[in-house]
């Protein structure tokens, strides 16, 4: 099994050069396998989020080295950047951030039309059947206000398995939801897990879906605990 995420000393600064600099993130090692399915908590202003976004290359590390999906991201350009991450990683978020004007399909294809440069058959049924394993195949063409706050979400997470991506980072992803459709959500990521063998990281504050979860990985102070 290969890493699909390697921090190494990573240290993460706001306000460089400033009389203000703050460093959020101290010296982080971590290592995360392919098709491992693990959870990252801590307490508010821990520095999850920080950390998300950087394994999410959404943001740079200010010092030490991160690889994703065996590339070391110091060696790329933003263009390089954002193509190992439309390739690489699916999102989830507590709020779904579904295009209200498009419908549950459109939604569901939106990074493959992006990727590719428009709609293809081929991402259209992808679509279709992503939409399909989350239950919501007779609910293609609705858009998101005619969907319950669940069902919203599980359009997200079908969206972001659209390009079948390596890594899965979930920031809260049931934190907005009712315990029923948590539950959904929650075993639909342990579904995709085992079925496609993404590696899926969840961010959570909740210690009971952290127990779930085959590794659980603690943020304090912007410092891993041991």
């Amino acid at each position: 099994m290969a890493p699909i995420i390697e921090l190494n000393q990573i240290r993460k600064s706001y306000g460089e050069g400033t009389p203000v600099a703050t460093e959020v993130l101290h010296g982080i090692d971590l290592v995360v396998q392919e098709s491992e399915f693990a959870a990252l908590t801590g307490p508010s202003g821990s520095g999850k989020s920080t950390l998300l976004n950087l394994i999410g290359l959404l943001e740079k590390p200010s010092a030490g080295q991160l690889r994703v999906g065996g590339v070391d991201i110091a060696a790329l350009d933003d263009a390089a950047i954002t193509a190992l991450r439309g390739r690489t990683i699916g999102f989830i978020f507590q709020f779904h951030h579904l295009l209200p004007g498009f419908t549950a399909l459109e939604n569901v294809m939106m990074p493959s039309i992006i990727d590719a440069g428009w709609p293809t058959p081929e991402a259209r049924d992808t679509a279709l059947r992503l939409l399909d394993q989350v239950g919501l195949k007779d609910a293609a063409h609705k858009r998101p206000a005619q969907l319950s706050g669940g069902m919203q979400q599980r359009v997200a997470v079908a969206r972001a398995l659209s390009l079948s991506p390596r890594l899965i980072l979930a920031d809260e992803p049931t934190g907005n939801l009712d315990t029923h459709s948590a539950n959904d959500i929650f075993e639909l990521l342990q579904r995709v897990n085992q079925e496609q063998k993404s590696a899926c990281l969840i961010v959570t504050h909740d210690p009971a879906l952290a127990k779930r979860c085959a590794r659980q990985i603690q943020i304090v102070d912007g410092q891993l605990l041991p």
